[in-house]
């Protein structure tokens, strides 16, 4: 949660003076009382402050990691996907290496013509072709890579928290983020990814209090 200048201020008033009423803030800051009501009412709905009648103002007794806990709990995968980075499965082995290499990612997915999740491929993968041997510019990507069902996917109603939960529970370096297509059988539309790297960018903005 980014906070504004003049909610960073009374955050500073009630660590050094707390507990504190909202009049001595207000005097602290030259402001009226209905002035400082509303970032009063947001530094509390925020769990930062809290308050006692005819006690005043003090800071939340929530430790730092319970905040953050509860803020991470509230984003979703559409607030921090990233682009899909796709590859056709008509495409060869030698084609998916150097878009791995350009695109610099570690996963690539695999979409039919019209978008629609087919396969994931991972630098393990190509790895393994590669050690294999055989001509690299005509085998199918679609020969290595792996195939629905077996692909973990998230979506971008998902929690955040339960997307990363699956990343490490199947070890996987990135989630394809979907969206179901009707159909006989059903297709899952490409709208985006969620990586490692993602995740730890989240943390790193959440800890520094910029997201």
């Amino acid at each position: 949660m980014q906070l504004s200048p003049r909610q960073e201020q009374i955050v500073a008033i009630v660590k050094r003076s707390g507990p504190i009423t909202s009049q001595q803030i207000a005097a602290e800051l030259n402001l009226t009382r209905a002035a400082l009501r509303p970032d009063l009412t947001i530094l509390i709905m925020a769990g930062i402050l809290e308050a006692r009648p005819r006690v005043g103002y003090f800071l939340s007794s929530k430790p730092t990691q319970a905040l953050v806990a509860e803020e991470i709990k509230k984003i979703r995968v559409g607030d921090i996907k990233g682009l899909p980075r796709v590859i056709r499965s008509e495409a060869s082995v030698y084609e998916a290496i150097v878009s791995m290499f350009l695109e610099d990612v570690g996963t690539l997915m695999v979409v039919d013509a019209n978008g629609h999740l087919e396969g994931v491929v991972s630098r393990k993968d190509l790895l393994k072709a590669a050690i294999g041997g055989g001509d690299l510019q005509k085998m199918p990507v679609s020969v290595i890579m792996t195939r629905r069902p077996n692909i973990i996917c998230t979506t971008p109603e998902e929690p955040v928290l339960a997307a990363a939960r699956k990343i490490i529970e199947h070890e996987v370096d990135a989630l394809p983020v979907v969206r179901p297509v009707a159909g006989s059988p059903p297709k899952l539309k490409v709208v985006g990814r969620l990586t490692k790297t993602t995740i730890t960018r989240l943390f790193v903005e959440l800890g520094e209090g910029n997201h």
